[in-house]
């Protein structure tokens, strides 16, 4: 009987090693695999997989994963060789000739034959940008070649661009994903459906879409490029990118270990993880890391300057606001810290031409004297304003409200729909609202391009309807100067000159914000906010 029951005892004991073996087992697979897999949600969707139509950073961060151009962005944005080993620009800043390197190929397709790939020549830069240019593809990137007057393949390894006129930003537009190779003969085979069929040049590879489920991308072993040590790119095997609609349930996936990193500081979840100071909390310091930087992205009140309204008008009213309120308290309250206070021009920090000393600090009693001289000059007027925003912005706008009333400033604001202040701003409809500008291409010019008098709205970005003959004159002057420096000199003066005029009210420049897992290494932060995947490792 003892010998019976000692049987039994020893048959279970065996069953359940093996059982917890097993289980062990597969849970080791799991963590085996989880680390060659990384996993991010994005809740604005995808729409396209085509980079002609990159337009949203959503689709901008999966199409950096499957293509390459001529050229790449790093991270303090300076513009780096890739498909192109090396380039040169002619005396006059007209010519660009790029050599391409031959040990570049499309991913495979059983198209190129037997599941096979072919080399990347200069001719498949030339269909690449002449889809661009296409009207009947309709790509909304089109703008990127505006300056260009012509290209060609000289041979398999050069390929030339002709621009119209100096263009010291070109390069820079180049690294947008616009710009990437595409094979012509897959295009042709799939035509629209190429947004769900890509095949690119780039470190990882499309394997499936399951639109508003889940999107899956592989390792591209055939990949050009390799570290500092002459490893191979990328070192994961897989990109698995979910799509939950609302930031609030992303946050709790992250929270949970089901994705890697989480992108930006959203209300759902802010005060959640951080500090009022914008530091992690003691919950989640020891599993979560966070990332930041500056973020190509200023948010600011514009004034539209035809407006027939006499505060608008009112250079001492349009000041009294600037110095009317502390940029610095509204960071730490709404933001908890994250975002830097505008304290400088319309530049944000991180461009060259930015200078914290030529913007507004909060000076309230300058502000009281601005008001009270408004009032002398227009026979005791009470000043009044409205702001008109988005329900997004309500926060900030009603804090700028608070703090205006102060200083003797009557202050309405006006919620509308996004879309309707969108069409309102740029028909002239509104006398005072607020936007941001997040940049086109990494360079000064871009935003600077809002003051330029042959750009009003709503043919070009001038919202605001400012016009200046001396800016004109130092915005043209800033196309032909070669030299960096003296164009970046430029480029601050045409900034103090329209935060001496103030048509605008820079609130702050924003910051970009990542939390990942501690287990995620090489991702870093760049100030175009671009999801960079090839270098990154799951421990």
């Amino acid at each position: 009987m003892v010998k019976h029951v000692l049987k039994q005892i020893t048959n279970y004991l065996s069953i359940s090693c093996i059982l917890i073996l097993s289980f062990s087992c597969e849970k080791n697979s799991r963590s085996n695999n989880n680390h060659l897999v990384f996993k991010y949600n994005e809740h604005k969707n995808i729409g396209s997989l085509d980079p002609a139509f990159s337009k949203d950073i959503a689709d901008i961060w999966a199409t950096n994963q499957l293509f390459n151009g001529l050229v790449q962005m790093d991270e303090n944005l300076n513009v780096q060789p890739c498909i192109a080993k090396n380039w040169t620009i002619s005396e006059d800043a007209l010519t660009y000739s790029f050599s391409l390197r031959n040990d570049v190929y499309f991913h495979k397709d059983i198209l190129f034959g037997n599941d096979s790939t072919r080399t990347v020549i200069a001719k498949d830069f030339e269909y690449s940008l002449n889809r661009l240019l296409n009207k009947q593809v309709a790509s909304p990137g089109s703008w990127v070649l505006a300056k260009v007057d012509g290209f060609k393949a000289v041979n398999d390894t050069l390929f030339q661009i002709q621009l119209k006129q100096p263009f010291p930003a070109f390069l820079g537009l180049l690294t947008m994903k616009y710009c990437s190779v595409v094979p012509k003969e897959i295009v042709k085979h799939y035509g629209s459906d190429f947004r769900s069929h890509p095949i690119g040049t780039g470190p990882f590879k499309f394997k499936r879409w399951e639109e508003n489920i889940k999107l899956v991308f592989r390792r591209n072993e055939n990949y050009f490029e390799a570290d500092e040590n002459g490893k191979a790119l990328p070192y994961l095997e897989a990109v698995s990118i979910t799509f939950l609609p609302d930031k609030q349930s992303e946050f709790l996936q992250f929270a949970q270990g089901n994705i890697d990193f989480v992108s930006g500081l959203d209300a759902s979840y802010k005060d959640e993880i951080l500090t009022a100071d914008g530091q992690l909390r003691d919950l989640y310091s020891n599993d979560v890391n966070m990332i930041r930087g500056p973020y190509l992205n200023t948010e600011y009140l514009a004034f539209y300057m035809d407006s027939d309204v006499t505060e608008i008008q009112s250079e001492l009213i349009r000041k009294a606001v600037n110095y009317g309120f502390d940029r610095k308290k509204m960071m730490i309250y709404l933001r908890n810290g994250v975002g830097i206070p505008a304290h400088g021009g319309f530049i944000p920090k991180g461009l060259p031409g930015y200078n914290e000393s030529i913007g507004f600090t909060f000076q309230p009693e300058k502000a009281k004297q601005l008001i009270n001289q408004f009032k002398t000059e227009t026979g005791n007027k009470t000043p009044e304003i409205s702001i008109t925003t988005t329900s997004n912005y309500l926060s900030f706008c009603e804090y700028i409200q608070r703090e205006l009333q102060k200083i003797g400033l009557i202050v309405q604001v006006d919620v509308i729909p996004a879309a309707t202040l969108k069409d309102a701003k740029a028909n002239g409809k509104l006398n005072l609202f607020r936007a941001s500008w997040v940049a086109d291409y990494p360079d000064a010019e871009n935003y600077l391009s809002l003051y330029y008098s042959k750009n009003f709205a709503p043919n070009g970005p001038n919202y605001t309807h400012y016009k200046s003959d001396l800016f004109d004159t130092w915005y043209e002057k800033a196309f032909t100067e070669t030299n960096t420096v003296t164009r970046e000199q430029l480029y601050t003066k045409m900034d103090s000159l329209i935060m001496h005029e103030a048509p605008v009210v820079p609130l702050f420049y924003d910051e970009v914000v990542r939390f990942t897992r501690k287990n995620i290494n090489g991702l870093g932060i760049n100030p175009i906010n671009l999801l960079e995947l090839k270098r990154v490792r799951k421990n």
